[in-house]
């Protein structure tokens, strides 16, 4: 039984991972301020990561799974608090993002590329690299993944679950433009085997990118969150100039991972279609939880005639 130290464990990834592992029959201890409900199955560990003093030296882990460092500092923060604990981790595995490469590599992006700015994350991608570079100086044999969006089950993110809010009003979907652009997801359970899967067989690379080995156009993603819905989608197509994050949940940017690293950890990942099924049903008993925006307010103002 590993004994395994969560950030987090409250929202969408964290949260999906603490009871993951905890349904194997880990010892799982979830680190967080204690605002919101507790992950089934799980030890808390009420403080702030920033702020952790001596509140980690009554514990002892094995294992860390830092979900939510966005920052070098929280990195180093964290990594403070374990080694003034005298905490004795074999396995460090961090879930950064694929926001870490410039936008301007050749593609798909490759974990030998260069990471850098990228101008459509911004600084989210930036503190991300600065985590990374935070954790690989202190802990060279951590473990680093690096998913593009991720879907399923508690996420909260106002991404499929827009698209679920449409199809449930049975209102026509605004496309942009045609809707062509590409999109790459990753089940967030996915996820957790890869994270699994590391701490089983401890690879010798140390860094993944992690992802379905397809893309999917917007339209056909839509189209799959209205299957999974009960509805087929219409559509209208928005071409005005306008940003198109004021009614929509995603940049205009279109990028690949590649992913076959990946085949060290997993040889299968749950299909598209199936995952958004399982997110729907997620969905329909945890709408209040989702963190909306004003996508349909916006439509309805700007483009209804």
């Amino acid at each position: 039984m590993r004994k395994i130290l969560v950030t987090g464990g409250t929202i969408f990834v964290s949260r999906y991972a603490a009871e993951y592992f905890a349904g194997k029959g880990d010892a799982v201890y979830v680190l967080n301020r204690n605002h919101r409900p507790q992950p089934s199955g799980t030890i808390l560990i009420e403080a702030d990561r920033h702020q952790l003093g001596d509140v980690l030296r009554q514990y002892a882990f094995d294992t860390v799974l830092d979900v939510t460092a966005y920052t070098g500092e929280d990195v180093s923060n964290l990594l403070d608090a374990l080694e003034n604990a005298g905490q004795d981790i074999k396995d460090y595995v961090l879930v950064s993002s694929s926001a870490v490469y410039p936008e301007t590599l050749p593609q798909p992006f490759a974990e030998s590329q260069q990471t850098g700015p990228n101008k459509y994350w911004g600084a989210y991608g930036t503190n991300k690299i600065c985590a990374e570079e935070e954790l690989v100086k202190r802990v060279p044999n951590a473990y680093i993944l690096r998913p593009p969006y991720l879907y399923g089950p508690m996420n909260i993110v106002y991404r499929e679950a827009f698209v679920f809010e449409c199809a449930d009003l049975n209102r026509k979907f605004y496309l942009p433009k045609k809707g062509d652009t590409e999109l790459q997801f990753f089940h967030v359970r996915d996820l957790c085997r890869c994270m699994e899967a590391i701490l089983d067989k401890h690879p010798s690379n140390h860094i993944f990118n992690v992802g379905n080995a397809e893309g999917i156009t917007v339209r056909e993603w839509v189209e799959q969150c209205y299957r999974a819905a009960g509805r087929t989608a219409a559509y209208v197509e928005v071409y005005q100039d306008i940003n198109q994050r004021a009614y929509f949940s995603f940049y205009d940017y279109e990028y690949q991972l590649d992913v076959s690293r990946q085949g060290e950890l997993i040889d299968t990942t749950i299909p598209l279609e199936e995952g958004l099924k399982e997110s729907y049903l997620w969905y329909q008993g945890h709408r209040d939880e989702v963190a909306r925006k004003g996508y349909i307010e916006y439509i309805d103002r700007m483009f209804a005639y």
